[in-house]
């Protein structure tokens, strides 16, 4: 079962029915956006770029790579070299990991247009496989491309950001603390992850 803006719907009042606090954040600001991304390798490289980074500079560095490499290939990408990736603004370690994507999916070692068809727990450990690609960023290839109801990003900050806030907690919880947290959200944590992101941005 994969999320739409329906279903997205129908769980946030799920959500709402049982948390005041998640209840309260849709009343203000509405429900939250699906986000949802394009499934292949140029969602992928992205999704590292914004690892540790805000995500506007993370688009710009995107925009800057677009502009250079036209449209964005795995032969595209490995076809620059070093100098060319950090003037658009990539770190020697991002530039590395984007090779390693692309050279994994040019050989077919990731097969990307086939993660659809997996279970989630098989979509993580073929990402992880390649180097520069953690669990966070495995969580949200799961949650904003292929619109998996019940993943949770372990490692955003936003998140713990606005669960402090939401919840008023008195200090921004810890990543485990954050996790134990979301399990009272099941089987819908992607739709309480939306609806927090929703209230970051929005607050």
């Amino acid at each position: 079962m994969n999320l739409t803006n329906d279903l997205l719907i129908s769980a946030a009042d799920t959500l709402a029915a049982q948390d005041a606090d998640l209840a309260a954040v849709i009343q203000c600001f509405g429900y939250p956006p699906l986000w949802p991304r394009e499934p292949g390798f140029p969602t992928l490289l992205k999704l590292i770029l914004e690892q540790q980074v805000s995500l506007a500079s993370a688009q710009a560095t995107y925009d800057r790579l677009l502009g250079v490499a036209g449209e964005l290939t795995p032969q595209s990408l490995l076809a620059l070299d070093d100098e060319a990736l950090r003037a658009v603004g990539f770190s020697r370690q991002k530039a590395r990991y984007g090779r390693l994507l692309a050279e994994a999916v040019l050989t077919g070692s990731l097969d990307v247009d086939g993660l659809a068809q997996r279970d989630d727990d098989s979509v993580r450990i073929e990402l992880q496989k390649i180097t520069g690609i953690g669990p966070w960023t495995a969580e949200v290839y799961l949650l904003m491309v292929l619109l998996r109801p019940d993943v949770w990003p372990r490692g955003d900050i936003a998140l713990a950001s606005a669960a402090q806030r939401v919840k008023r907690l008195p200090a921004r919880p810890s990543q485990t603390e954050l996790h134990d947290l979301a399990e009272q959200w099941r089987p819908w944590r992607a739709v309480a992850a939306r609806i927090l992101w929703h209230f970051y941005l929005s607050s």
